[in-house]
């Protein structure tokens, strides 16, 4: 998590010293892969940085990415947490971690071992052990039937999409778009922040709970590049680490 937690020693950061699984996990069968989409860098994580001593450059584009290494994954001790891009970690959505990736960025993952598929949405920097190449969440382990091993044999390959055109503007999409505001553990909190910023722009608020971590979306919107614009302003006016997704 963030540059000096997925992937580090670093025991001050975080309330748990190992990392493990969930005691009661959800029903991870039913969450749904992260749908590719277009989405500007994030403010945070996209520049050099130096970890364990070692440089790390961050690639301009995800386009025509593809690579074959190790994957393991990351759980509790995370759970919670910001990443490298400013936004919570949450074990139970469909993430990962990458050294040099723009966050964000979408990557299929094939357990090689198995054949089976997940996508994942880029959002954080690790691992940083020899030969691995990207640190998934709890879920994405899960439905890659990683869980038992900890370690597979992957092939990453980017799902690249180019920034909308102002045609768009005029153009409705079929999907609902959501702009998750924040998560937190503090419910009360949320809904106070959800009646201010349902007042603000004129969107309905509703709050997303998973495992005692909740979740503030505001929405629905049908014009993606609207969507787009309005995730800007509120990233602007204090909540950094918003981030689209559709119904």
């Amino acid at each position: 998590m963030s540059l000096i937690g997925c992937g580090s020693s670093s025991s001050q950061r975080y309330h748990l010293k190992n990392d493990s699984a969930p005691i009661n996990p959800p029903d991870l069968s039913k969450i749904e892969d992260a749908q590719p989409r277009y989405e500007p860098h994030s403010r945070q994580g996209n520049k050099p940085y130096e970890v364990f001593n070692k440089n790390y450059q961050v690639l301009p584009t995800a386009k025509d990415y593809a690579e074959v290494g190790k994957a393991s994954y990351y759980g509790s001790k995370f759970h919670g947490y910001l990443t490298s891009n400013g936004e919570v970690y949450d074990m139970f959505s469909m993430s990962g971690a990458h050294k040099s990736l723009p966050l964000p960025s979408f990557v299929r993952v094939t357990n090689l071992d198995n054949n089976k598929q997940v996508i994942v949405r880029i959002n954080d920097r690790g691992p940083f052990h020899a030969e691995r190449i990207i640190d998934l969440s709890y879920a994405a382990a899960y439905k890659l039937d990683m869980l038992k091993q900890g370690v597979s044999n992957v092939k990453l390959e980017a799902i690249h999409i180019e920034a909308p055109t102002e045609s768009s503007f005029l153009s409705a999409s079929t999907q609902k778009h959501y702009i998750q505001i924040v998560a937190s553990k503090d419910k009360k909190r949320l809904l106070l922040i959800g009646k201010e910023l349902e007042s603000k722009y004129n969107l309905s608020a509703r709050v997303k709970s998973v495992k005692g971590l909740h979740k503030l979306q505001l929405g629905p919107m049908l014009h993606p590049l609207l969507a787009e614009k309005l995730l800007q302003t509120i990233r602007q006016q204090g909540y950094p680490q918003s981030y689209l997704l559709t119904d």
